[in-house]
């Protein structure tokens, strides 16, 4: 599976940006997708994940409320919609597939498959 995160800009803060994750090769069917970043000096910290039909996500408390996670399985195309961006969400964004249990969702460990990541810097 090789996965290519997009979408990634310069911004200002309250403005809102959209990232796109292409998935392509083969994959488990049940295959969950998450978005985790990393801010530079900063370890990599989970920001949203969705399981592999779209019916549950799951968002990291300090976004929740400002951005979205949606999968298109079809198009094997994963989203994360940010809106009302703040300077804190500066990061480098990467997205990832694997198939974590229940209670692993948010841990880098849980997925096998990691893009190359996008930038996103916010200014205020």
């Amino acid at each position: 599976v090789q996965l290519q995160a997009f979408g990634g800009g310069l911004v200002q803060a309250g403005d809102s940006l959209r990232l796109s994750c292409a998935a392509s090769g083969r994959a488990n069917s049940r295959t969950a997708m998450a978005w985790f970043r990393q801010a530079p000096g900063k370890e990599r910290e989970f920001v949203a994940a969705i399981n592999w039909n779209g019916g549950a996500t799951y968002l990291a408390d300090s976004v929740k409320g400002r951005f979205t996670v949606s999968r298109d399985k079809a198009r094997n195309m994963l989203y994360l919609r940010m809106d009302s961006l703040k300077p804190e969400d500066t990061a480098v964004y990467y997205c990832a597939s694997g198939t974590p249990i229940l209670s692993s969702y948010r841990m880098h460990s849980a997925y096998s498959h990691w893009g190359q990541g996008t930038e996103v810097t916010v200014s205020s």
